[in-house]
C-alpha cells in the first residue's frame, strides 16, 4: 500500500469566469473565486482561476469547527510562503490566527497559473485574498446578524465572531447552521476591504504556521516520498545538456553491484533530457555504486568543446552587431542626437561569470501511473511550466498527469525548470513500476539551469553643464525564457521578441534623457546549455553594470555618487511612477538613496584601505517595483587582493510589508547571497560542462566571511510587492564601488577575485 492517501482533487467542469459564490455543504462553509482577479500588471494567465461552481473551495474553506484551511499554490521552500499569503485572507475574514490551516495544493487546472518566482507571491495574491476574505467576513456577518435576529447594519466581525450590541455567535455556530449567499461581479468589486489602521494580522507579528513540523523532521520534502515497490534511479549524464546520442551501454560490469538491475536509455519525445541513460537498482546506494561501471559510448552535441570564454566572445561578437537584439520601450530610445552633441561621453564593458545555483536539496522526483494518471510526487516551483513537457514526453494528456506538492530544500530560482521530473516519469512509464530518481551533488550541478554568464555595454552622454542627455545599455546572456518559456516574451519596439527577465533592471528610473536598452539573445549560450532563473536572475546581472557604470560617470563628471543619483532619480516623466503599484516612482527610489547613505555614514572618514560604496535598484519588474538601496563597507588587502566586506547596510521600500519577520529574512538572505556572487562563488565552462561540480571547488560565503547586516524598511501602506530578490542584484555593485573608494581599482567583472584586485590595483 502506497504511503500517500489523499482525496483526489475534483474534477473541473464547465466554467463561468465572473461572480462569486459562497455556498455550504455538510457543515461546512466553502468560497470559491470565478472570476478573474489577479494583480493588474501580471502575465495575464496568472490571473486565470476557474473552479466548479460546487466542487471544493478555491481559497479557503471554513469549517463548522471554526478553522479556516486556506489553500496555497505557491512553493514552500524555506520562505514561510504558506504564512504570508494565509495572514492576508485571514486579517479580512476577521478569525483568530490560531484558528488558521495552511495546505499546499497539488496540480489542478483550477488553480491557474502555479508558479513561485520573481517576488511574485505576495504582490499577485494580496488582492486575490483579500477579497475573498473580505466576501467571507460580509457572508457571515449577514448570516450571523440573521441568527441573532438583528439588524446587520448593527453587526461587526472580530476574532471569529459576529458581534451585535451585547449578542454574539461564532463563525462556528454560524457555519454550523448552514450559510448561502452569492455575489454578483459588481458586489464583488464594492466589497469593503479593511483600511490598514484596522489590520490585526498583516504587519504583525505571528508565529510561522509550519515551524512545528520543519524542527520536528515530520516535514515531507521532495527526497522523502516513497512508495512500495518503487526502484531508484541515478542518471549517467551525457557530454552535453543538448543533442548527445547514446551509441551504446555496457553494463557488464555493473552486474556484479548488489541490487543492481538495469540500465535504461531514455527516449524523450520533448527533447528535455536527451542522451540521459537512467541505471536502475534496488536501492539508491546500488544506483550510485553501478553507474560509476555502467559504460555509455555517445555520440556528443555541437557543444562538447565549448569554454566560457567562447560564449563570452560570441557575446560581444553579437553586440558588434547592431541590427541584433530587442529594443526596449524606455520613451525615447533614439540616443544618436545626444552623443553627437555631448561633451562628456562615458563607456565601460561588464562582464559576470557562470553562477550555478547549489541548493541543499538536490532535484529528485518519484514518479509512477495510477488508475491512468501519472503522478510524480516532487518539489517544484512551476508546475504549470513542466506539465506540457511531461505531457509531450509521455503521450499523455495534461490532465492525467498530477504534480503532488512537497517542500523545497532549496529553490532560489532552479526548481522553475523542472526538467527533472521528465526522465523519472519516463523510466515509470517503461519500467511499469514506480521510479525514485535522485542525483548526486555532481549530477545535480551538471544538470543546473545556470545563470548565463553576461557581456554588458553602456555608454552614457553630458553636456558642458555635466547635464545627463542620453543613455544606452547592451546586454548579451543566455535566455532562460526563451529557451523554456517562449510565451511570457514580449516584443521590443523593433518587433524582436525579448526575454524580460534578462534584461529587467536596464530599464531604470532614472531619468537620462534619451535611453536606449538593447536586448541580445545569446545563441551559443542557449545550445550549450539550458540557461536558468536564478534569485534576481536577470537584475543579478543588468544592476551590477548599470550600478558601476553610475558610479563611474558621476567620477567621470566630477559629482557625488550619491548626489548623482539622486539627481537623476527626480519621477519625471515615464519616472513619475503609477497606480496601483508604483505609486511615487522614482523618488521613492531616492527617499531609500537618502536613508541608506545617512544610516551608513555617507562621507565619514574610514581607515585606510577602507572604503563605502552604494547602488540601489528597484528589484524585479518596473511593473512591480520594490526600491532598495546597498551601502557595502568593505576593507582591501593591497598585498593579497582579499576583499573583506564588514559592513552591509540595507533600505527597502516593498510598499505594505504583509509578513515582517519574513521580510527581514528574505532581506538577509538574499543581501548574503549578492555578497557570495559578488566577493565568492562563480565557475566556468570548459569542455561544455562546468568546471566546479560541488562545494569544495565552489566555494559560497561561508560563515566567517558574513559582515554586519543593518536592513530596515520604510513604513508603508502602498501595495504590497516582493521581497525575495531585490537585495541580491544590489550588493555586488555596492562591494565594486566600495572597492574602488578603498583604493582606486574599478573592477568590472563579477565575480572579483582577489588576483583581479591586484591587477586593477
Amino acid at each position: 500500500m502506497s504511503r500517500f492517501t489523499r482525496p483526489s482533487d475534483a474534477a473541473p467542469t464547465a466554467l463561468s469566469r465572473r461572480g462569486f459564490l459562497i455556498t455550504t455543504a455538510g457543515g461546512g462553509l466553502a468560497f470559491s473565486f470565478l472570476t478573474a482577479c489577479g494583480a493588474k500588471d501580471a502575465p495575464s494567465d496568472a490571473t486565470t482561476i476557474d473552479a466548479a461552481p460546487y466542487a471544493p473551495t478555491l481559497w479557503f474553506s471554513l469549517g463548522a469547527d471554526g478553522i479556516a484551511t486556506i489553500n496555497i499554490i505557491r512553493a514552500e521552500m524555506g520562505q514561510h510562503v504558506g504564512t504570508a499569503l494565509a495572514r492576508i485572507l485571514a486579517d479580512e475574514l476577521e478569525i483568530p490566527w490560531d484558528n488558521v490551516r495552511i495546505k499546499q495544493v497539488d496540480t489542478d487546472p483550477k488553480w491557474g497559473l502555479m508558479v513561485t518566482g520573481g517576488s511574485w507571491s505576495v504582490w499577485q495574491t494580496f488582492p486575490i485574498y483579500s477579497q475573498a476574505g473580505a466576501a467571507g467576513r460580509t457572508a457571515l456577518i449577514e448570516a450571523g446578524a440573521a441568527a441573532l435576529g438583528v439588524d446587520v447594519a448593527t453587526c461587526t466581525a472580530s476574532n471569529g465572531e459576529v458581534i451585535s450590541g451585547g449578542k454574539k455567535i461564532s463563525y462556528a455556530d454560524i457555519v454550523s447552521k448552514g450559510v448561502t449567499r452569492t455575489f454578483t461581479p459588481d458586489e464583488l468589486a464594492a466589497l469593503p476591504v479593511k483600511p490598514a489602521a484596522d489590520r490585526r494580522l498583516i504587519g504583525k507579528p505571528v508565529m510561522a504556521r509550519d515551524i512545528k513540523e520543519k524542527t520536528n523532521g515530520t516535514a515531507l520534502y521532495g527526497i522523502d516520498a516513497k512508495v512500495d515497490g518503487m526502484v531508484y534511479a541515478r542518471p549517467i549524464m551525457p557530454p552535453t545538456r543538448n543533442g548527445s546520442k547514446v551509441n551504446s551501454v555496457d553494463d557488464s560490469a555493473a552486474k556484479a553491484v548488489k541490487g543492481y538491475q538495469q540500465s535504461l536509455v531514455i527516449d524523450d519525445p520533448s527533447g528535455t533530457v536527451t542522451g540521459w541513460v537512467m541505471v536502475i537498482a534496488d536501492t539508491y546506494p546500488a544506483a550510485i555504486k553501478a553507474v560509476d561501471l555502467v559504460k555509455v559510448d555517445w555520440t556528443p552535441g555541437p557543444t562538447a568543446k565549448v569554454s566560457e570564454k567562447q560564449i563570452q566572445d560570441h557575446a560581444s561578437s553579437l553586440l558588434d552587431d547592431p541590427s541584433q537584439g530587442a529594443i526596449l520601450d524606455t520613451g525615447v530610445t533614439d540616443t544618436t542626437a545626444a552623443f553627437a552633441a555631448a561633451a562628456t561621453r562615458v563607456e565601460a564593458t561588464y562582464t559576470t561569470g557562470t553562477a550555478l545555483h547549489m541548493h541543499l536539496e538536490p532535484v529528485n522526483a518519484l514518479a509512477f501511473e495510477k488508475d491512468g494518471v501519472m503522478e510524480i510526487h516532487t518539489g517544484n516551483q512551476w508546475q504549470s511550466l513542466v506539465l506540457p513537457w511531461l505531457a509531450t514526453a509521455l503521450g499523455m494528456p495534461e490532465d492525467k498527469i498530477v504534480m503532488r506538492t512537497y517542500r523545497l530544500g532549496g529553490g532560489f530560482g532552479r526548481r522553475l525548470n523542472g526538467d527533472y521530473a521528465v526522465p523519472a516519469a519516463l523510466a515509470a512509464k517503461v519500467l511499469g513500476k514506480p521510479v525514485k530518481m535522485v542525483l548526486t551533488r555532481e549530477d545535480d550541478t551538471r544538470m543546473d539551469s545556470v545563470r548565463s554568464p553576461s557581456v554588458q555595454r553602456l555608454r552614457l552622454a553630458a553636456d558642458a553643464d555635466g547635464k545627463v542627455t542620453g543613455m544606452e545599455q547592451h546586454v548579451a546572456a543566455g535566455w532562460p525564457t526563451q529557451v523554456m518559456a517562449p510565451f511570457f516574451m514580449p516584443n521590443g519596439t523593433n518587433g524582436v521578441a525579448y526575454d524580460p527577465f534578462a534584461i529587467s533592471g536596464a530599464d531604470h528610473w532614472y531619468t537620462v534623457g534619451a535611453h536606449r536598452v538593447r536586448a541580445v539573445s545569446n545563441d551559443l549560450a542557449n545550445s550549450a546549455f539550458r540557461p536558468g532563473w536564478l534569485r534576481s536572475v536577470g537584475p543579478g546581472f543588468t544592476n551590477w553594470a548599470l550600478e558601476s557604470f553610475m558610479d563611474e560617470a558621476a567620477h567621470a563628471l566630477g559629482k557625488d555618487p550619491v548626489e548623482f543619483r539622486l539627481s537623476l532619480l527626480d519621477g519625471a516623466g515615464l519616472n513619475a511612477g503609477s497606480a496601483p503599484n508604483a505609486v511615487g516612482g522614482a523618488l521613492r527610489q531616492a527617499e531609500v538613496v537618502r536613508r541608506c547613505a545617512a544610516k551608513a555614514g555617507w562621507g565619514k572618514p574610514l581607515p585606510a584601505d577602507t572604503g563605502i560604496g552604494l547602488a540601489t535598484s528597484f528589484g524585479q519588474e518596473r511593473g512591480m517595483p520594490t526600491w532598495v538601496a546597498c551601502a557595502a563597507q568593505v576593507h582591501v588587502d593591497r598585498t593579497s587582493g582579499r576583499v573583506t566586506a564588514e559592513k552591509l547596510t540595507l533600505v527597502a521600500d516593498a510598499g505594505t510589508i504583509v509578513d515582517p519577520d519574513g521580510a527581514l529574512a528574505q532581506m538577509q538572505g538574499a543581501s548574503l547571497w549578492g555578497l557570495s556572487l559578488a566577493l565568492h562563488e562563480g565557475t566556468e565552462f570548459v569542455n561544455g560542462q562546468v568546471k566546479d561540480l560541488n562545494l569544495g571547488p565552489y566555494t559560497p560565503l561561508r560563515l566567517a566571511d558574513v559582515p554586519d547586516l543593518d536592513i530596515s524598511f520604510v513604513d508603508s501602506t502602498e501595495v504590497p510587492v516582493g521581497l525575495g530578490e531585490p537585495a541580491t542584484t544590489v550588493v555586488g555593485p555596492a562591494i565594486g564601488n566600495a572597492i574602488f573608494n578603498a583604493v582606486g581599482a574599478r573592477l568590472r567583472h563579477i565575480p572579483i577575485k582577489p588576483s583581479a584586485v591586484l591587477a586593477a590595483i
